[in-house]
């Protein structure tokens, strides 16, 4: 009797943990809110330059790369003994206390940069505004950047409990107003990018190959949420025990659905909309697509609506990823003060660590670097090794990853990381 009830009870429970949970559709929104940000602005521009045809293997990419690559993520924070246990003492545990020190380094490298290109983004776009939108002259760039930087700070050091509650209230609408321009430059729709399909790499800009080599470091960075997988991967094992990776996918796959629909169709709007030389020129005048579309038509709708959603998406961006990077840098800080003895107050480490990311922002703020060849070079290797290597190295390396050795999907994985890292080879002797 006791064995047919405890067979029924785990019978309901295998029955319960396949039911889909309200908390699985508030991940599945936070995964898809944490992706969807500042970086979709720049995807259009790179996406389409070189034509059609880099622009339909993208949307073939899009779904694959971005679920496997972040599935393999969950599946190796998933895989350590301590089912509290975050991606750092994964790390730890599979490859030691010296890995795990080396990926806190690559972590503030892969959101360090980020946060200076966002200075940069934040600049150009509040310039283009002044100047196109309210036909002023704009103040100059060290001192309108250094204005944007310190505004920026204030609100992190003022209003830091609510930074992460207001972005995660902010995206929605953010993806909304995203869907109703894309869905309002439906009737500006023209044939030029249907012109340029040669498969040779004439066009535009770029060749085709040349261009898919550019993109893919910006999708990895426009679509990555690696940051939250931890949290995520964490929250489900608690929740569904050895069930977890099975709910995960499939929680990941909805999400992802939901990312390459909306973002896209905002791309395919936004690219159908403009020529690939109109692409060309965004690129060139290193601003998000936003801000072109609101030079470029005469709508004052979009004039004024576009750089002001702009603007709300990469305030949101930047503060974001500045909290994330100050946690970086502070924790390289106090590891390398412990490994001498040492102890340093967070007080005094967050006022040193405040004036670093002030100077370093505000510099390359003023210098005016291509946005988009810091995402090829910088920003979408960096989270590439993270996201796409790292886990699949640990298929080969550790026993409990084993078990998901042998896909094809795996060896997709490892070839768009490697693409992806390959961008750094483009800024060296491109």
């Amino acid at each position: 009797m006791d064995t047919s009830r405890t067979e029924t009870l785990t019978s309901s429970q295998t029955l319960d943990n396949k039911a889909w949970r309200k908390t699985d559709t508030m991940w599945m929104l936070g995964l898809y809110g944490t992706a969807i940000g500042a970086g979709v602005l720049f995807l259009p521009i790179n996406a389409g330059v070189g034509g059609l045809i880099p622009l339909i293997i993208m949307v073939l990419l899009a779904f694959p790369m971005t679920f496997f690559a972040h599935r393999g993520l969950t599946r190796f924070v998933l895989s350590g003994k301590n089912k509290d246990g975050d991606i750092t003492e994964v790390v730890e545990e599979h490859f030691g206390i010296s890995a795990g020190r080396l990926i806190t380094l690559l972590y503030f490298f892969a959101i360090y940069p980020i946060v200076l290109m966002y200075s940069v983004a934040i600049t150009n776009t509040v310039e283009s505004f002044i100047t196109h939108q309210l036909h002023m002259n704009a103040p100059p760039r060290a001192l309108l950047s250094l204005i944007l930087i310190v505004g920026l700070m204030t609100i992190v050091h003022y209003g830091e409990q609510h930074i992460v509650k207001a972005m995660s209230i902010l995206v929605y609408p953010f993806v909304a107003v995203l869907m109703a321009l894309a869905l309002y430059l439906i009737p500006n729709w023209n044939s030029a990018i249907f012109e340029n399909i040669s498969v040779s790499g004439e066009g535009a800009g770029s060749g085709m190959l040349m261009t898919l080599w550019l993109v893919i470091p910006v999708m990895v960075f426009s679509f990555n949420h690696s940051p939250i997988i931890s949290s995520f991967a964490v929250a489900k094992r608690q929740e569904y025990g050895d069930e977890a990776e099975k709910k995960c996918s499939k929680i990941l796959a909805y999400s992802h659905l939901m990312m390459v629909i909306t973002v896209m169709f905002f791309v395919f709007s936004c690219v159908l909309s403009l020529t690939p030389a109109n692409l060309l020129e965004a690129k060139a005048q290193n601003i998000s697509i936003l801000s072109y579309l609101a030079n470029h038509f005469s709508s004052p709708l979009i004039a004024y609506i576009a750089p002001l959603i702009a603007f709300i998406a990469i305030t949101k961006s930047f503060l974001g990823h500045y909290l994330g990077a100050r946690e970086g840098f502070n924790g390289l800080v106090i590891k390398a003060m412990r490994s001498q003895g040492k102890e340093v107050r967070l007080s005094s480490l967050n006022r040193v660590t405040a004036l670093f990311m002030l100077l370093t922002t505000w510099a390359i703020a003023t210098w005016n670097p291509s946005i988009l060849g810091m995402i090829e070079t910088l920003g979408g290797p960096v989270i590439a090794m993270l996201l796409f290597l790292m886990p699949m190295y640990a298929i080969r390396k550790v026993p409990a990853m084993r078990k998901y050795s042998g896909h094809i999907s795996n060896a997709f994985v490892v070839l768009v990381g490697l693409v992806a890292i390959s961008g750094i080879l483009y800024s060296l002797f491109g």
